[in-house]
């Protein structure tokens, strides 16, 4: 396995090692050990599994009351996966890190706890599934537009297909007061 700490602080791209063979392959999705070694310490209490057609834009989220560190991956299709660092006098407060994951290449973004997440879908449909280090609290949740002009996210679409609730998302400088200080 390979671990590559990116730009902003708590943003990690794995790249796991794939046994390959005529029937297949193996790889391990989650060990404990090898990726608190890669700086992903803590523990996961809960998996969510989404399936989501072309153009389909999740996110941008984030849970503020009980922040969630993710750790994402694709099972199946193709996503651009964003990560936005919205924690209050973070360094790199407002930078972004995307990165295409793919069932393909099977790469994994680690996503720290206090960081905005969301994708875009790439291919006919994708399932994404990830890890998350607390559980869900609808009432905590907080969601950023997508296209919040002030971040600037270089999306693959322009005109993706929404929820209501990411349709009327803040922007950043609206969400203000309810984000998460930068504990570094």
């Amino acid at each position: 396995m390979k671990s590559l700490a990116q730009n902003i602080p708590g943003v990690i791209l794995i790249e796991p090692e794939v046994h390959r063979d005529a029937r297949g392959f193996l790889l391990e999705s989650y060990h404990a050990e090898r990726y608190k070694e890669a700086g992903i310490a803590g523990s996961f209490v809960q998996d969510n599994h989404s399936l989501s057609g072309r153009g389909t834009l999740r996110g941008l989220h984030l849970q503020v009351r009980r922040p969630q560190a993710k750790l994402v991956r694709v099972l199946r299709g193709k996503i651009w996966d964003v990560a936005v660092d919205v924690r209050k006098g973070s360094p790199t407060f407002g930078q972004h890190f995307g990165v295409e994951l793919s069932a393909e290449t099977h790469r994994q973004l680690y996503i720290a706890a206090g960081l905005a997440h969301g994708f875009a879908v790439l291919s006919d449909e994708a399932e994404v599934e990830y890890k998350c280090s607390a559980f869900y609290d609808p009432g905590g949740q907080l969601s950023i537009a997508w296209n919040d002009p002030e971040l600037a996210l270089p999306w693959p679409l322009s005109e993706p297909t929404l929820s209501k609730k990411d349709g009327a998302a803040m922007t950043l400088a609206e969400a203000m007061d309810r984000l998460p200080d930068w504990e570094g």
